[in-house]
């Protein structure tokens, strides 16, 4: 059988996936792309997760595509909803006609001889592994473990006779109706899950450790339903995006030079929704500044109105042990429970969790530099695609697929079949910075220590700042003395375009 190769092949069809197979199309028509999916549907997040009252933590004037306005009356969507704005991309532009499911990419060797990727994908219900190659390879697989979250374990857990719950593989036949439940964590998915739950359950207790920022918006746009009616479509969209990105970085700049003036909003907001006579300072203020994690958005106050309805309340302790019918606290109270919800947090993974290799030689991230916050020093044709932990995620996995675009047409043009950044030795002693720097959340800690560094100056940075990602992403020199075009093996491109025939 005939080795597949590609020009392209972009692995994860969620929505970072289907948007860079979008702008492949789009900008480089001449590309044959292939998408590895490796589950068996489009969605990525979307379609995995389906807990109650699933949601965007983040208007979908943002989260959207910037090619494809959403059209939907609700800027922050539920998560059915997102999925088929996600499917309907795909069906509309034929990017679903491109997509192998249960493709799970296992491995890739970069061969410097033939300027080709040999990926390693584990196949079907029967997991044969086959051989595909590539030129390119653009990782838009998400940050997190599919398989499991990050899991706590805690103590006495094996005696809870209920239901222990995560909301990663929620069980769509779960019944808690008129039940007691707890919900561990504190969130953007606990603080989702607690006012769906509570229309339903007899009583709801989110349990945290420690608090987080919550913020309440409308759930509707205002501004953006109103230029929809006047203004064509794609520049009420566009008008919508520019103002609501311009917020998001606002708020997040005025977060890092005033954080006491935005904690006292934040606070002031939280008191205005459950009275004077709510414990703010035990159950909404967190022992950090602002955006040193991520806000907690509560869209139309649910959260409050829950509260305030008393079909959810908030503790905040530390859990002693799981007891037969719920939970022993260290302060000595006790939670009855019904089921207990799980809800804290995600396990993170680098690269998509496969390995990597340059010429037979494996690939330690962790010893190695990120340029740009999307390649890594001294590994060729290899783009992973993150978003933003202070914006929307797609803000930024756009302008990564745009760059990638940028980058193959002017591989084309040079006839280049290598490009790879290559750190000057002047600079391996420069200051270290973790690669997500002055965001200590949880989940992000437990693994920064395995993805690649940052320094202290472009290109060696990952800035997670829209405005300065705009210019180094569109507007810079593509040869900026760092990024190495070069053709090892020139007939490679052409062999390339001739055997893939897709």
């Amino acid at each position: 059988m005939e080795q597949e190769i590609f020009d392209v092949i972009v692995v994860g069809a969620g929505l970072s996936g289907i948007g860079a197979a979008y702008h492949l199309r789009d900008k480089c028509p001449d590309r044959s792309v292939v998408i590895l999916e490796a589950r068996d549907a489009i969605g990525g997040t979307w379609d995995l997760f389906r807990y109650p009252g699933i949601r965007s933590d983040s208007d979908m004037h943002t989260l959207g595509y910037n090619f494809k306005p959403w059209r939907a009356e609700k800027a922050i969507a539920d998560g059915p909803s997102i999925l088929k704005y996600v499917r309907d991309t795909a069906e509309e532009y034929g990017i679903d006609r491109k997509i192998r499911f249960q493709h799970r990419v296992v491995s890739a060797d970069w061969s410097s001889t033939d300027s080709l990727w040999t990926v390693q994908v584990n196949r079907g219900e029967t997991s044969e592994i086959v051989t595909m190659q590539c030129q390119f390879l653009l990782l838009c697989s998400g940050y997190y473990n599919y398989e499991h979250g990050h899991r706590p374990d805690f103590p006495g857990k094996d005696r809870f006779q209920g239901d222990i719950v995560y909301p990663q593989f929620w069980p769509q036949e779960l019944d808690y109706s008129g039940k007691k439940v707890v919900v561990i964590g504190s969130g953007a998915t606990a603080v989702t899950l607690v006012p769906s739950m509570a229309e339903k359950a007899s009583e709801v207790v989110m349990l945290q450790r420690s608090p987080t920022y919550v913020i309440s918006r409308p759930d509707k746009d205002r501004v953006a339903n109103i230029l929809r009616k006047i203004l064509p479509e794609s520049w009420a969209y566009s008008i919508t995006r520019f103002k609501n990105t311009a917020m998001q970085q606002f708020v997040y700049h005025r977060s890092r030079v005033a954080p006491e003036s935005v904690k006292r909003k934040l606070l002031k907001d939280v008191r205005k929704e459950l009275g004077p006579d709510y414990d703010v300072d035990k159950h909404f203020t967190p022992r950090y500044n602002p955006w040193d994690q991520r806000l907690c958005l509560v869209p139309n106050s649910d959260l409050f109105k829950s509260i305030r309805s008393g079909k959810a309340r908030v503790v905040t302790d530390h859990i002693e042990t799981f007891t037969e019918n719920g939970i022993q606290l260290k302060s000595g109270e006790r939670l009855e429970a019904d089921i207990i919800v799980s809800a804290t947090g995600l396990e993170l993974v680098v690269m998509g969790g496969a390995s990597f290799s340059v010429d037979g030689a494996a690939v330690e991230f962790a010893r190695e530099w990120t340029y740009k916050g999307l390649m890594v020093s001294g590994v060729p044709n290899l783009v992973s695609t993150f978003g933003y932990i202070n914006a929307s995620w797609t803000l930024r996995a756009d302008l990564t697929a745009e760059w990638v675009c940028r980058v193959l047409n002017k591989m084309k043009a040079t006839g280049s079949t290598c490009v790879v950044p290559i750190l000057p030795d002047s600079l391996k002693s420069m200051p270290a910075r973790k690669w997500i720097a002055d965001f200590p959340a949880g989940y992000m800690e437990r693994v920064m220590h395995l993805f690649p560094r940052q320094g202290d100056r472009e290109p060696w940075i990952n800035p997670q700042n829209y405005r300065k990602d705009r210019k180094m992403f569109l507007q810079d020199d593509l040869a900026d003395g760092t990024l190495r075009f070069s053709s090892p093996k020139p007939a490679a491109h052409d062999s390339i375009a001739r055997r893939s025939g897709t």
